[in-house]
């Protein structure tokens, strides 16, 4: 977007206006844009090869097992599944809206998304592949070397523009629309009374000290257990794994909250299995406010609002190993 038809379109937005008089500009929360400024072909690539079990070294996995689309861009596991069934150290974070994120990772090891791309593929207890084994692999795919050569332009393949193609299509996977935004946009019928109370008692408790933004989270790493500790059996230390400073130990990127009805269980060691649990644990531990099962139910009524459209296209067919040869169903008997 040209920075005049920028500046125009943030003063429309920020003087939309709520039924109450309130204006948008005063939300902690600011709606979920549409996708912008995509390179369809990069990110039509990027599909595929989100979708491609053969990054990695079984065949078997691929982006999508842990971030699945399907459920919200997570797994629903306490942690997810790596290569020969081993268990992973961390709940796999939603892809969703990830764009939004300040960095990627819940310690934020990975600046960008496409920084965070190129990690699981050679990941031993993930894909368990290398970049060069992925390069080779579809060197290998004369409908990948076609479509890579169309969409850089170049008869080379190389790691970056894998992660290149991934990242633009992870920037697609946005999730707008959700009946709090319309009510953000104006539309005072979109939210329930509960929802309502939800959402105050969520801004008046100061959990949007943390979660705010278009992704309500993302944008910052906080502690986990400033009021009570956070017992853990996890061996997640936090932004201290990046930074080595002992004052990160312990503080994660805050989750997002957008569709978080549908990203089951929670924290960064999954723990907690429900949302009411999770607001209960919240409550408690970073505020140091036991809510009644009356507010635990309002905040997770606003909570669920927050559920906006998912991704929806086709499947893509991917490109077969060879010109003759039909892709392997890993699923026939």
């Amino acid at each position: 977007m040209k920075p005049l038809k920028r500046a125009i379109a943030g003063v429309l937005v920020g003087a939309a206006t709520f039924g109450t008089g309130a204006t948008m500009a005063e939300e902690p929360i600011t709606p979920i844009r549409p996708a912008q400024e995509i390179n369809l072909a990069q990110a039509e690539l990027g599909k595929k090869l989100y979708f491609d079990p053969r990054l990695s070294k079984s065949g078997f996995i691929s982006c999508n097992s842990c971030h699945n689309l399907s459920m919200g861009g997570t797994d629903n596991l306490k942690t997810s599944i790596g290569d020969h069934w081993q268990q992973g150290p961390i709940n796999a974070p939603t892809v969703l809206n990830s764009s939004l994120n300040v960095a990627q990772f819940w310690d934020g090891r990975a600046a960008d998304l496409k920084a965070q791309a190129g990690g699981p593929i050679a990941n031993p207890g993930e894909m368990a592949f290398t970049h060069t084994l992925a390069v080779d692999l579809l060197k290998s795919i004369p409908g990948y070397v076609k479509e890579f050569k169309l969409v850089f332009g170049s008869d080379d393949i190389d790691i970056d523009m894998i992660t290149d193609a991934i990242a633009e299509f992870e920037k697609t996977l946005v999730t707008p629309n959700s009946p709090f935004d319309q009510w953000l946009l104006g539309d005072e019928d979109a939210l329930t009374a509960d929802e309502k109370t939800g959402y105050k008692l969520f801004k008046d408790s100061g959990c949007t000290a943390c979660h705010n933004g278009s992704a309500a989270g993302g944008n910052t790493f906080q502690k986990m257990g400033i009021v009570e500790p956070y017992v853990s059996t996890s061996k997640a230390e936090g932004l201290v794994a990046v930074t080595g400073k002992d004052a990160d130990r312990f503080k994660f990127k805050v989750p997002t909250l957008r569709n978080v009805e549908m990203t089951y269980p929670y924290f960064h060691d999954g723990e907690a299995e429900t949302l009411t649990e999770a607001v209960d644990i919240m409550g408690r531990l970073q505020l140091g406010k036991k809510f009644t099962d009356e507010e635990n139910a309002q905040i997770v009524a606003f909570l669920k609002s927050m559920t906006g459209d998912q991704p929806n296209f086709a499947l893509p067919i991917l490109p077969p190993s060879s010109e003759k040869t039909p892709l392997p169903n890993p699923w026939a008997k």
